[in-house]
């Protein structure tokens, strides 16, 4: 029986999460090149082809399928594992604040090497879709750190990320059409129910809030529904919706901001350096 790496493995897992080679080498650092080669030797080890490479990407065969669930398993364990030992003295509470599309999206893979890495801290996460509320939390003393959406060009906190705000629907459900407009969205103190509303208004479009929700899986239920068409960032966008352009007032952009509170402890050091170093995040430069 042979050995599977342990780097062979987080590059297949990269490869399976992005299905995209390019996309892949950018979050790992590597080469292209070097991300065939290590695939290939997994290949090689498990007597299977484990990915099928087209002009748009790559395609997990039913091999791989398996290779996912046991990969993600095995290095779960090893990072816990090396965790306990390396980070035995890192301990504490660490107080998250996010919206919660990135605690469910973007930062799911972070919080889990975070918790596999440091198994003596205890980690809390607040969510809620309004940034007011999440910065005040922060300046009360009761969040330790919190990536917070603002709108593109404000001012405050370390940018990582810009995006642009768009509208989505079902690709089952014809809304845009509809007066007045339905909208799916989430509750009040949210940025991008604020700029969607005054937009509409301002290009003299009727509309109703036909669905609110605090939560972005409430949101996209009612989409998917066809109760309302929603606004998220874009790099959030699912396979199943679409994103609708025609008669709707174009959206304006926004930024993820990482801010922190004084007097952190080491804990919290450790979450930030994470979500700093990780490829997720895009650094802004110049800001």
């Amino acid at each position: 029986m042979r050995d599977l790496p342990i780097n062979l493995l987080r590059t297949f897992l990269m490869v399976a999460y992005t299905l995209n080679l390019t996309e892949a080498s950018k979050r790992l650092h590597k080469a292209p090149s070097t991300i065939s080669m290590q695939l290939s030797r997994l290949e090689e080890l498990v007597s299977n082809p484990l990915m099928e490479r087209g002009q748009h990407g790559v395609r997990l065969t039913p091999a791989g399928i398996q290779l996912t669930t046991h990969a993600q398993q095995l290095l779960n364990l090893h990072d816990q594992i090396v965790g306990s030992f390396q980070n035995m003295g890192i301990n504490g509470a660490v107080r998250l604040g996010s919206h919660d599309q990135y605690a469910s999206r973007t930062l799911s893979p972070l919080l889990q090497e975070f918790v596999l890495s440091y198994p003596e801290v205890e980690l809390e996460v607040f969510c809620d879709h309004s940034p007011v509320t999440l910065l005040k939390r922060l300046e009360k003393g009761l969040l330790d750190i919190a990536l917070v959406e603002m709108m593109a060009d404000s001012d405050g906190g370390i940018r990582l990320r810009r995006d642009a705000l768009v509208w989505i629907g079902s690709r089952d459900h014809n809304l845009v059409g509809q007066r007045p407009l339905p909208l799916a969205v989430f509750d009040e103190g949210c940025n991008h129910r604020h700029h969607a509303i005054h937009l509409l208004d301002e290009a003299d479009i009727a509309y109703r809030v036909a669905f609110t929700s605090q939560s972005r899986a409430g949101v996209l239920a009612a989409v998917r529904a066809g109760i309302g068409i929603g606004i998220i960032p874009l790099h959030t966008l699912e396979d199943d919706l679409v994103i609708l352009h025609k008669g709707l007032p174009p959206l304006p952009e926004t930024e993820v901001a990482l801010f922190t509170a004084k007097n952190i402890n080491e804990a919290t050091k450790r979450l930030e350096g994470i979500v700093l170093d990780s490829p997720l995040f895009n650094p802004i430069k110049g800001i």
